[in-house]
């Protein structure tokens, strides 16, 4: 009973601070017999306001940005090196996570304010990849950011978190400066901490 009590407080974390990739009890869309079908779901009229409760980790500051490829808008191949020159933020998100799809009209606020200074994108680890991600994307109005694609999830590897929303920033040379695992309010005096570090 002692074992199960001292493990409640880290599944409320976990339940808290974003989505296990790795748990089996909440399988993505499209796993079972029935994808779902997006394209159907109306727009939400009020989004779930995004919460601050991802952690921040310097741990790896310094580090290069990882080799891995996946998939552009386009359906072209890249990998973060082609964004170098400026500071890259990052966002590992999924259609079927709740807090990824809390943030993301908070990163594309951002990236519309600081779009002289700075890069997001914001990588689907969606295994069903467009299948799943263009229908749930077509459903929304975001101004400024683009559907990239990561159907294996190499850039989740490469992170080595285990959770979806995990956002990286990267400077200009294609360093990393910090990450947050976890959701942010993209838009909050919490993240404009964080980015001033970077882009001033």
């Amino acid at each position: 009973m002692r074992s199960v009590m001292a493990l409640l407080p880290l599944a409320l974390m976990a339940a808290l601070t974003g989505c296990d990739k790795q748990s089996d009890a909440a399988p993505q869309p499209g796993s079972g017999a029935q994808s779902r079908d997006y394209s159907k779901d109306p727009a939400p009229d009020a989004p779930v306001e995004a919460e601050d409760s991802g952690k921040v980790d310097i741990s790896k500051r310094g580090t290069a940005m990882p080799a891995a490829k996946f998939e552009g808008p386009k359906g072209e191949p890249v990998s973060l090196a082609d964004f170098k020159g400026r500071p890259l933020l990052v966002n590992l998100w999924a259609t079927w996570c709740g807090p990824c799809v809390a943030e993301m009209p908070t990163l594309d606020a951002l990236a519309e304010r600081q779009k002289d200074k700075l890069q997001v994108l914001v990588v689907s680890q969606d295994m069903q990849g467009r299948e799943i991600v263009d229908p749930w994307w077509a459903n929304r109005d975001y101004k400024m950011l683009k559907p990239y694609i990561d159907a294996k999830s190499d850039l989740g590897f490469a992170y080595g978190t285990g959770m979806v929303p995990t956002t990286v920033m990267y400077d200009k040379d294609g360093k990393e400066v910090w990450r947050v695992i976890g959701s942010m309010n993209w838009d909050g005096p919490r993240a404009n901490t964080l980015m001033a570090e970077v882009i001033g």
